[in-house]
């Protein structure tokens, strides 16, 4: 089975490693530009394309296309000439199936592996969670295949379809995206103040740590959930001169009561 990865972003510098220590044969990187697809490609030794959609290979099996989503649906359109039998392939959390059908594939799935990616660092994959969707069969069994290849986990690969994935990817933007700029808000008033966001890490590794025996709800913890107003009183007031930050500290303190 030969793959061609179309993209050098972060889900491929993180994807394409990991597919070609457990084996898989990656054939050729391509990226809109020749450093990314150069420097991944080096880094597992295959071919390197860049620039034009023509100068990828016509003879890769599965086509994985990991791209932003504002140009997934331009790319899979120019991928069609000369590639109409392969299984195109794409990895986003919130685009649909069906996007490959109207690019006029014959075959199309989705390959989601739902992980925050960075490529500064490297994600172990035996714990990642998969979401597979296909047009057909037989290619929902390659791609379940494919996945348990990165993960030897049967509990992870999940069987999807596009609107539950995209509630997926919603619920992975508020306990992801949205988390993490509250690390990014935190760390702008230590810093305001002297100290480094690394007195943090063991606040926040324990209250992931909780989750695993508790659900959020009931792992929250806080003047917001002990409704203490004097305490949330004192704090909206601290942030006083920053109307935006006191308006979001009273929004998440109104949902925290909300939900608790």
């Amino acid at each position: 089975m030969k793959i061609a990865i179309i993209g050098a972003g972060r889900v491929a510098t993180n994807l394409t490693p990991a597919m070609q220590q457990h084996g898989v044969e990656v054939v050729e990187i391509w990226s809109h530009t020749r450093k990314a697809a150069e420097v991944l490609a080096q880094r597992i030794g295959c071919k390197a394309t860049w620039g034009e959609i023509d100068v990828i290979t016509h003879d890769a099996d599965i086509y994985v296309l990991a791209l932003k989503d504002a140009v997934l649906t331009d790319v899979a359109k120019r991928l069609h000439i000369g590639r109409e039998r392969a299984l195109m392939v794409h990895t986003a959390g919130s685009m649909p199936l069906s996007l490959f059908v109207d690019a006029g594939h014959e075959r199309g799935g989705v390959f989601y592996p739902m992980q925050t990616f960075s490529k500064e660092r490297v994600v172990d994959f035996s714990t990642v969670h998969f979401f597979i969707e296909a047009a057909n069969e037989a290619d929902a069994r390659l791609l379940h295949s494919l996945a348990l290849t990165l993960t030897a986990n049967e509990a992870l690969v999940h069987p999807s379809t596009s609107a539950s994935r995209r509630q997926l990817h919603l619920a992975a933007v508020f306990a992801c995206n949205f988390a993490n700029h509250c690390f990014t808000l935190s760390d702008t008033i230590l810093k305001e103040n002297g100290l480094d966001f690394s007195v943090m890490l063991p606040l926040v590794e324990e209250t992931v740590a909780k989750l695993r025996d508790l659900p959020p709800a009931e792992a929250q913890t806080g003047p917001a959930v002990r409704r203490d107003q004097n305490v949330m009183g004192m704090q909206r007031a601290m942030l006083a001169d920053r109307p935006e930050l006191q308006q979001l500290y009273t929004l998440l303190s109104e949902s925290i009561i909300h939900h608790s």
